[in-house]
């Protein structure tokens, strides 16, 4: 499978330690290079995400088109737009995004998203993570992920927790 990230994914789990798992779960894992940039501002900047560094295998590439639905969202971020405009031109199997505006325009766009819980779902099912319990609560307590108590208690219902 391959993907396109945004930074939120990659960033949250990186401080949580879970790095590992874009190369376990997926083929290919591409970024545009804003999402490097923003991923690294933030890794310089804020005490919460110091000293990370992007997943081995992490690969980047520049889009070449913006799609006229990525433009006309104003409230994109520049990563965001980036990695939509990513996932359509390289014809993606999903882009791995959390945040509610990317989330809808990639649906909008045709594009399968799939988001932290989902990839520590697909981790937990293929045998990559014993428990996603205790991953949710570092998230939590350590990357400051916000996550309803009801999607939680739902999320840790699908792992069989």
């Amino acid at each position: 499978m391959i993907v396109v990230a945004d930074t939120s994914v990659l960033l949250n789990l990186c401080r949580v330690g879970q790095g590992g798992l874009f190369q376990q779960l997926f083929r290919e894992v591409v970024i545009p290079p804003e999402v490097a940039a923003e991923f690294e501002r933030l890794a310089k900047s804020s005490s919460r995400f110091a000293g990370l560094k992007l997943p081995a295998g992490v690969r980047q590439q520049t889009p070449t088109l913006t799609s006229p639905i990525v433009r006309a969202a104003a409230e994109l971020d520049p990563g965001e737009s980036a990695a939509l405009s990513l996932a359509v031109e390289i014809h993606a199997d999903a882009v791995l995004i959390d945040e509610r505006r990317g989330h809808d325009v990639a649906k909008r766009l045709g594009l399968r998203t799939i988001g932290i819980l989902g990839i520590l779902l697909r981790a937990k099912s293929s045998g990559h993570l014993a428990a996603i319990g205790p991953v949710i609560d570092a998230l939590q307590r350590d990357a400051g992920f916000w996550l309803a108590a009801s999607l939680r208690k739902h999320v840790l219902y699908l792992a069989g927790e």
